[in-house]
Order: C-alpha cells, then structure tokens, then sequence
C-alpha cells in the first residue's frame, strides 16, 4: 500500500495504538516487535478489541479478504514513515530537544511555559526514541500551534536519525556530559551526536537554535546558526543568576540588559535545573508568552518520576533523583548537596551503568569527590562502587539496602538519592 493511501485510512481513524491492550474504538493498530514479543500476533485481538485497521509485516497474520488487515514490509518503518508524512502535511511548527542531562526536564518546563499561550503537543514521558518520536508526532493535530519534541540517543546517528523523522523547526540541545560512554565511544562522540541537531538545522534558513551561552561545548558546535542565547551573561535575550537552593532553586531572570527583574521560586531541586528554566524562559518569551505568565508556569510545575523530587518522610527529607545517572549529572547532583544549607546530609548512590571502558575511573572519581566533602554518611549500592578505593558502606544491591533498613533506619537526615535507573534505588523511598 502507498503511504499516500495509508495516510487516509490513518486519517479516518481516532488515534494509533500499538499495544492491544489498549485499543480505543476506531484506532489504528500498529504492529510492532520487541526482544520478547511480536505484535503481529495480537492484531486479530486488537481489532476484536475496538481497532479498526491493523498494520501488519507477516503475511500469516493478515486475514486475506479482510481489507481491515494492512500488510506492510516492516511495521516500524511504516509507522515512522507514517508520523514523518503526517508531520508534513500539517507543517506545525517543531521544537526538537536533546542533551545529556536534564531534556526530559526542560521540555515540561518549557512545555508549561508554551501551554500559557499556545496550544501545544508534548513528548509525554521520556517516549524520545525511534518508537517514542513516531508515536508523539502520529498525535499531531491541526489545532495545535507549536510541538515540542524529545529526543534521545545512546548511539551515535540516532540523533540524526530522529531529526529525519520529526524535521525540528527550532532545536535546543540543554548540555553535554559523560553518558552512554559504551554507546557513544567517548565524550567526543556525546557531542558529535548531540551536535546532529545543530547539523540537522544548520542549512535551514529559517530554523533558529536556543543555546545556553555559558556551556563551551555547545557554542564551539554553534557556527553557522541563527542564535537565540540564555545564560548569566548580562546581555543576553534571557539572562539571570540564582538567589537561594534551600532546598528548592529561586532565581532571578530579565531579558537582555535593562530588562524587568523578575524573581522565581521553583519546586524544583538542584542548581543545575537553572539552566533549563532559564531556557524555558528563552522559547517562551521567542514564542511570545507574556513574562507573567511564564513566571506562573515555573512556580507551579512539580517535577515528578524521581526527578528532582523533595519528599518528607516521618523520618526524613529525601532528595529523589533516582531515575538515571552518569558521571556529569551525578557530580552536579553531589555539589548541589554540597552547597544546600541543611543538617545531617546522607548519600545514598548506586552504580553509573553504559560507561564502558571509563567506567571504574569515573566511579572512583565519584568517591574522591564524596571523600573531600565530608558528607555525614555515605551509602554507596552496587558493584562498581563497590570496586573502587574507599572505606564507606557498600551494599550490592538494592535488596541488602532495603534489608538494613529494617534494623539500621536513618534518622533526621537529609538524603539524596541518586543512580541508574537499573539500580532501582526508588524502591527503597518507602523505607526511608
């Protein structure tokens, strides 16, 4: 079937589902497979269920004569495909974000801030991979004014790749760090492949980049573009300084020189958040949100899925910062609780997983800076902390953690929570 004819049918249809056990009355299924499942085998139970087309690639799964069976050569591609057309034919406006740390978080925040004037569509989550992108832009509709796009990478291309697919109009990547490292080959290749944005909208003439001015890294991958800059600079569009993090970041903004001071109290922890509001700020006011109403929209926003999250227990104030780690977001996260004025200070880290051949060296750069800063008490979970040179309290796993819990509990600590997603040391937040 041509895309032009798949477009129709997907266009007679109320939205696109790809999991049967979620088939809304007048969906599109499409059949996609993974390590340990194939979807074409749930097509005749999702059409049962409500849908009313099913994408298939397996001809024994397409009942012949039943026009509601859709045969294709490969059922992610077609849907890619399919999402990069539909994007096309409606021309809305694209916002593409990547980075390192922190894109899951800035595109709320600047998601929050658009919502206040515009009609918007979002990455919900963190979807921001090949399955991900496809499966945001397949929710386009003509109503909406601005789309603002997440996009994920552990490889190198797929930054690239994903810009085929979504086109960005405008594209901000947040920073660059040590991530993926097994993935990416080096630092070198983070950039490199952050950096695929930029190439992606460097030959549009009427693409524009929002870049945090105070990062080296970003502005050396910068030539060539139509720059919109925030940072501490005092002459930039958007620039400002911090004002308190005890615990939650307060700042002051204004745009360019001479500019209204405006002063933001934030439900968000960590200084190193700082940066994303102020690009938050940056696409709202280009977008042309009212300064009001984009201070509104950073004061409410609550940060959740262990991001940056405050929770008070009965027995303690935790830090919840538990959904990934890597060397950069891990080292801002300790020097932001280094600098936090609050008593009895507890660490409770897990292991950086993907950094390959760097991997024991930055762990044990970790610990060295944990060493130097005198933290009051220090529990470090997994095999890799647990290798390095050092004399504090090791657990292998978040069992044994839980497990110490029940007869060692902390007590009037302030504790931050932070490692790879793998490590699941949320789990041990109801505990603490």
């Amino acid at each position: 079937m041509k895309l032009t004819a798949l477009y129709q049918i997907f266009q007679e249809c109320q939205s696109v589902t790809t999991d049967s056990r979620n088939c809304p009355d007048g969906s599109l299924f499409i059949a996609l497979k993974g390590e340990s499942f194939n979807g074409n085998v749930f097509a005749k139970l999702a059409l049962d269920s409500g849908c009313a087309y099913a994408i298939v690639d397996e001809a024994e799964y397409a009942v012949e004569g039943d026009r509601r069976y859709i045969l294709v050569d490969d059922c992610l591609q077609t849907m890619q495909q399919l999402a990069n057309y539909h994007r096309r034919q409606l021309g809305t406006r694209v916002i593409g974000i990547t980075g390192t740390n922190g894109k899951t978080t800035t595109k709320e925040l600047i998601s929050s801030v658009l919502c206040k004037a515009h009609n918007v569509l979002y990455t919900s989550g963190n979807l921001n991979n090949h399955i991900g992108v496809p499966t945001t832009l397949l929710r386009l509709k003509p109503e909406h004014d601005l789309a603002v796009i997440e996009m994920g990478a552990n490889h190198q291309g797929e930054i690239k790749f994903l810009c085929g697919i979504a086109e960005p109009d405008y594209g901000i990547i947040t920073n660059v760090g040590k991530a993926h490292l097994e993935g990416f080959g080096s630092f070198e290749g983070v950039i490199k492949t952050k950096g695929e944005l930029y190439d992606f909208l460097r030959p549009k003439s009427d693409s524009t980049v929002f870049i945090h001015h105070d990062n080296s890294y970003l502005m050396n991958i910068a030539g060539g573009l139509n720059l919109i800059s925030y940072g501490t600079q005092d002459d930039l569009y958007v620039n400002g300084h911090i004002t308190d993090n005890s615990p939650y970041l307060t700042f002051e903004w204004k745009a360019g020189k001479d500019g209204e001071i405006h002063q933001v109290r934030t439900q968000l922890i960590g200084e190193y958040n700082f940066p994303n509001a102020l690009a938050a700020i940056t696409i709202g006011r280009f977008f042309g949100v009212e300064a009001k109403l984009i201070d509104e929209a950073l004061a409410e926003y609550t940060p959740q899925n262990n991001r940056s999250q405050l929770k008070k227990t009965e027995d303690n104030t935790l830090i919840i910062d538990a959904y990934n780690a890597n060397p950069t977001s891990m080292m801002a996260a300790l020097q932001n609780f280094r600098n936090m004025t609050v008593p009895h200070k507890m660490l409770l880290l897990g292991d950086m997983r993907e950094l390959g051949a760097e991997s024991a060296a930055e762990h044990q750069k970790i610990v060295d800076y944990i060493k130097e800063n005198g933290f009051e008490k220090v529990w470090l979970v997994g095999e890799q902390f647990a290798a390095a040179q050092h004399s504090f309290k090791t657990y292998a796993n978040v069992q044994e953690v839980i497990k110490e819990l029940e007869t060692n509990k902390p007590k009037g600590y302030t504790i931050l929570i932070k490692g790879s997603n793998g490590i699941k040391l949320s789990s041990t937040v109801e505990h603490l």
